[in-house]
């Protein structure tokens, strides 16, 4: 701890300059797309009110962080409020974000949708959404990084999707995931032709990862999580090889979306003007028409290349995956990880499993609809349940706080501007000098990591816990991440315009308290560490923070050496806090 608050007092004692990620913008023109920063939803009722740490804390998992607004407006209402009142947000389209942007500067890339996204992430109203869908995008992934990687505008409609069914029905969801061309391009399923005499065999890419990673993966399970044992005390597996081959075959004959189903359109010669945004058709010429057996269930052989039933066999065949046992718990335990804590307990698991199967919580009756499979009331159980709310809070409490988060987190709690309203952060997934993670851009189907990631040789390992987001995690990325954040305190983030970083903040509230070390302190510590940050965390930072000492005198040369030394204060308690195992645990 003492190493990384010394490296950090070098770093931002240096001098003012240094990078913060983007070259030279110039002056940018309006912006295509606009939020709707500042203004907080009412939460107002009755009800027991939070204090402020525990509003920062819900926000911390609930949002893409707390600012003094949120915290604020929490406070006047309860987290059961506040959570139906996000439900009942608007959502803002990435995609005509990004046509926005399309129509201004005449093509687009990557980069335009990662502007959406951080726009949204930083300043939207919707933040519940804003940080569901981000939980979604790591479990039914796609990515940039392959096939995707000039579909701009297929990307931002698949995140769209999944925002659409945030607060949704998951069997709505697993239609739309395996519908949308972006998954179809992904996971290899758009074009995917039915077997033939000369030894050709349907693609089993899809078949084998709805299952594995979207619905019920590998083992069956207790509705606690659990694993159920066979007489053996092993694992029982799911699936079969044989299912996927089965599953494989009612995943034949789609295609992009348009007017005919001709071998043309199927083949992409002929295309629909939104052929990658708009949901995939079958192809009855291509859909294999013999019997499919797979989870217990068998589709009957029936029809021919002109009559195959594709949309009934695709409805058994995702009713199938969505009434499996074990989507509550395999679900509903990931987004536990990605909201609240890596590791918890089995009672917690079924609750939440429960209220997926039920569709109902009591933590929140009004919330649910009562049906299998409804978001509403799962990210309720989540959020409201006594293990997210705890008292107190055990040592192993909590999770590794993702990069992303981090970067959304510094950005909400310092109301942070963009001076063009483009919000051009671009991609931050290199671990040499950046946050080592990127929305949408995942190395793989597999996410940047695996829910049950466990580090090696460690007393993580030794106490049988995981703790996925370790898998990032590394000298470099360390590094890494302490290089942008030290940069990103001090002069902002994005391209310079007009002589500044596009996106920044003054600290206007923390240089307020400036000369007060304990109070710029405690304001950081309710933003960033929910108002318990550690004793001999407070005491290292408050050290090297009353070392910048504030020069006194009436010149103007002395007021402005007193003006550096308070940003110099508000950077190193900022940057150091960052750094600390107090912020990067969020617990």
């Amino acid at each position: 701890m003492k190493t990384i608050l010394s490296i950090g007092l070098l770093l931002m004692l240096a001098a003012c300059g240094g990078g913060g990620g983007g070259k030279s913008g110039g002056d940018a023109a309006a912006p295509a797309c606009t939020y709707s920063a500042s203004v907080e939803v009412d939460v107002t009722d009755s009800n027991a009110h939070p204090t402020d740490a525990e509003a920062s804390r819900f926000l911390h998992q609930a949002s893409f962080g707390p600012s003094s607004a949120s915290i604020t407006a929490l406070k006047k209402g309860s987290f059961p409020t506040w959570l139906a009142r996000q439900m009942e947000q608007p959502q803002v389209s990435h995609l005509d974000c990004v046509k926005m942007e399309q129509a201004r500067l005449g093509a687009v890339d990557q980069t335009h949708f990662l502007q959406s996204f951080w726009g949204q992430a930083i300043t939207g109203r919707d933040q519940l959404r804003q940080r569901v869908t981000f939980a979604l995008s790591q479990i039914l992934v796609v990515s940039f990084e392959g096939v995707l990687s000039e579909d701009v505008r297929s990307v931002a409609s698949y995140y769209d999707m999944l925002g659409k069914n945030a607060f949704g029905n998951y069997r709505n969801l697993l239609q739309d995931v395996s519908m949308h061309p972006a998954m179809g391009a992904y996971l290899s399923h758009l074009r995917n032709q039915k077997e033939n005499s000369s030894g050709r065999v349907p693609d089993e890419n899809y078949a084998r990862e709805v299952m594995q990673l979207f619905s019920i993966g590998l083992y069956q399970l207790n509705n606690d999580g659990t694993l159920k044992l066979d007489g053996n005390g092993k694992p029982i597996e799911t699936y079969t090889n044989a299912d996927v081959s089965g599953l494989a075959k009612v995943f034949t004959g789609f295609s992009h979306g348009g007017a005919d189903t001709t071998n043309n359109r199927f083949w992409g010669s002929v295309r629909d003007p939104n052929y990658n945004v708009i949901p995939m058709q079958g192809y009855p010429q291509y859909h294999s028409v013999s019997a499919k057996t797979f989870l217990g269930v068998t589709i009957p052989a029936s029809g021919t290349a002109t009559t195959a039933n594709i949309a009934s066999e695709l409805k058994t065949a995702l009713d199938t995956l969505f009434n499996h046992p074990n989507v509550g718990p395999f679900i509903g335990k990931q987004l536990i990880q990605r909201l609240v804590k890596s590791n918890p307990s089995a009672a917690y698991v079924n609750r939440v499993a429960t209220a997926f199967n039920t569709g109902y919580t009591a933590l929140a009756p009004t919330i649910g609809s009562g049906q299998r499979g409804d978001m509403r009331a799962t990210i309720a159980a989540i959020l409201l349940d006594a293990e997210a709310r705890p008292a107190s809070l055990p040592s192993n409490e909590g999770k590794l706080r993702e990069p992303v988060v981090r970067l959304a987190n510094w950005a909400r709690a310092f109301d942070v501007a963009s001076s063009t309203g483009l919000w051009r952060i671009g991609n931050t997934d290199s671990t040499t000098n950046s946050l080592g993670q990127s929305a949408m851009r995942s190395p793989s189907v597999f996410n940047y990591y695996r829910p049950g990631y466990v580090p090696p040789n460690t007393q993580t390992a030794t106490l049988g816990m995981v703790s996925p987001e370790m898998q990032i995690t590394h000298e470099t990325s360390v590094a890494g991440y302490l290089n942008y954040m030290q940069s990103t305190v001090q002069n902002g983030v994005g391209p310079t315009v007009s002589g500044a970083r596009e996106n920044r903040t003054n600290y206007v509230n923390e240089l307020a308290v400036a000369d007060d070390s304990t109070a710029l302190i405690n304001r950081v510590d309710l933003l960033l560490t929910r108002g318990a940050m550690k004793a001999l965390t407070r005491t290292s930072i408050k050290n090297a923070v009353d070392a910048v000492a504030i020069p006194t005198g009436s010149t103007s040369s002395a007021s402005s050496a007193a003006n550096l030394a308070r940003q110099r204060r508000v950077w190193l308690t900022v940057f150091l806090t960052m750094a600390s195992p107090d912020y990067l645990v969020q617990k």
